[in-house]
């Protein structure tokens, strides 16, 4: 075969193969502008697997697992597509780690914050996994605290039943009640006492107030539960009773925190108390209910 001949038959192949992509690209084209993906691979194992797949190295699975989360959570922000497979990789944090301290700080934020629709399921799945959180660290107040702020103000926005979205405000009124107690700040229980005197429970918001009056020293805080405590009509025997208290601590253990004072309890005279006839004496109190006793 002549050189001329094989660079025709070259030249015709090259020109049928620009024709026929010419001919068949733009219908292909359309079909995958058409097709968008809908749903994610998860690739790893069940979460009640998952525990064995790490051959002891839970902690660390469990970090690389949120740091995947976090990723496919932005990529999927970037290409506008929900990220279904969201709760997998949540599950298999909680089996890993249940107590992780980073996943129940932004699990509401990551099951919310997505692209396309945010329905009341979304929200009631938020709460599980936020409820979830008070059980693995039932004595982190910052817990606790995102947990009540999240069923009072946030979650409802989410919610179209009026008597759900008022018993989720009036739980989150008392999961910041119990962040309170646990050491957060008092000025949380202003805001939950209020929740839970317009839901109709007078008693519990007193008792809040109350409580977080004691376990503040912020003098301007404590002014404002006052006159709180005033409108409402409650009595001051809190006030009369912390006094007390204060004054011990300041009086006998100045050297030492509000916390410790309180664990060590009032002051007993060791030769004033001693003998069974002097153990319910008045002035040997045995903790600091008895201590207070004149106060209330």
């Amino acid at each position: 075969m002549s050189r001329v001949l094989q660079e025709l038959l070259t030249a015709s192949a090259a020109v049928g193969a620009a024709l026929g992509i010419a001919l068949i690209q733009p219908a292909l084209a359309a079909d995958v502008a058409t097709v968008h993906q809908r749903d994610d691979a998860f690739t790893l194992p069940p979460p009640e697997q998952i525990r064995a797949a790490s051959f002891g190295y839970r902690h660390a699975v469990a970090d690389l697992v949120w740091a995947k989360l976090l990723v496919e959570h932005g990529t999927h922000w970037q290409e506008k597509r929900k990220f279904t497979a969201l709760p997998s990789y949540i599950d298999a944090i909680i089996a890993l780690e249940p107590d992780h301290p980073a996943l129940y700080d932004f699990v509401d934020t990551l099951i919310l914050f997505q692209p396309g629709s945010v329905t009341a399921e979304d929200a009631r799945l938020a709460r599980r996994y936020l409820n979830r959180g008070t059980v693995e660290r039932p004595y982190d107040p910052q817990v606790w605290v995102h947990y009540g702020q999240y069923l009072a103000f946030l979650a409802p926005s989410f919610l179209s039943d009026a008597d759900e979205i008022e018993r989720w405000r009036t739980e989150g009124a008392l999961a910041l009640a119990r962040a309170v107690e646990l050491g957060a700040d008092a000025d949380r229980g202003l805001a939950a006492s209020t929740i839970l005197n317009k839901a109709g429970q007078r008693e519990a918001a007193i008792r809040l107030q109350q409580r977080a009056y004691a376990l503040t020293d912020d003098p301007e805080t404590r002014r404002q539960i006052m006159l709180k405590l005033q409108r409402m009509g409650a009595s001051m025997e809190s006030e009369a009773t912390v006094t007390r208290v204060e004054h011990e601590w300041r009086t006998r253990y100045p050297f030492v925190s509000r916390g410790i004072a309180m664990l060590l309890g009032p002051h007993r005279s060791p030769a004033a108390c001693a003998g069974p006839h002097r153990d319910r004496a008045s002035d040997c109190p045995r903790d600091w209910n008895d201590a207070t006793q004149d106060a209330r």
